[in-house]
């Protein structure tokens, strides 16, 4: 079992080697855990638009999975236990820390679309939009998805485990720093189907830019509640944003109207 006194005298480059290692093991984990999915249609890995929407929801459930597995893993091996996740119920002030950085990612990804829009930045789709097209089942299926096991799943292992982690050697502020970029870079898989590097770059800068929000959530509450929640929350508004679009058509609308959903191509679960 490691000692508290072990973990303050880790020096930086083994703690961020083992913050790399620990996102390294959830891509891994996940790889794993969304083989049944896979086996039982494996449409839905070549043409996920022709796989039911069973098999979509399960390999997208199941790919969170493995990043929770991952997390939980590395508590049991190094002892921590369940006693190192910071989950309970916010107070007030934790409730007024949610909508701040659910409206600060707003305000953050307007402002970033924008800018793409006026710099006519290229910007390559996530891979996760595969999965859903113009289905509009499938949207509301996503809003579930993110409450249950996108953002759970996510902060869990990159706030709680990878962030925290990186306090053993840094400060909190460089912790979140570091553990957003590592978040970002594991992205480019999301986005690496592109022909385009910078078509690659634009999101997964834009990835980095989101998750110091609610990496600094984390840091601020040392509640994981926290940071899922106003990341739940985001993202379920914005497949909101897009059922609209597709119930209305706005993307064929004026191109002020369209905004909000240009940003559902920069923006990653």
């Amino acid at each position: 079992m490691e000692t508290p006194e072990r973990h303050r005298d880790d020096g930086p480059i083994r703690s961020t080697l083992v913050a790399i290692g620990l996102a390294a093991f959830g891509i891994l984990a996940s790889q794993f855990t969304v083989l049944p999915a896979v086996l039982l249609d494996p449409a839905v890995v070549r043409t996920p638009m022709e796989a039911s929407i069973t098999s979509r929801a399960l390999l997208l459930t199941l790919n969170f999975v493995g990043f929770a597995l991952a997390g939980g893993l590395y508590l049991a091996a190094t002892d921590r236990g369940w006693s190192y996740v910071d989950l309970r119920l916010p107070t007030k002030r934790g409730w007024g820390y949610i909508l701040a950085g659910v409206l600060g990612s707003f305000v953050f990804y307007v402002l970033i679309s924008v800018l793409v829009q006026l710099l006519s930045l290229p910007s390559a789709e996530n891979s996760v939009s595969g999965f859903i097209g113009d289905d509009q089942t499938m949207v509301l299926v996503m809003i579930a998805i993110v409450f249950l096991f996108n953002a759970p799943a996510e902060e869990f292992l990159f706030r709680n485990i990878v962030q925290k982690r990186l306090y053993d050697a840094f400060s909190r502020l460089q912790a979140v720093v570091i553990a957003s970029a590592i978040f970002a870079l594991i992205h480019i898989l999301s986005y690496a189907v592109s022909q385009s590097l910078l078509a690659t770059v634009v999101p997964v800068v834009v990835v980095f830019g989101g998750s110091i929000i609610f990496g600094l959530l984390y840091a601020k509450t040392d509640n994981l509640f926290v940071p899922i929640a106003a990341h739940a929350a985001f993202n379920a508004i914005q497949f909101g944003i897009l059922y609209i679009a597709l119930e209305y058509e706005i993307e064929t609308a004026e191109p002020s109207t369209s905004l909000l959903v240009d940003l559902l191509a920069v923006v990653p679960l």
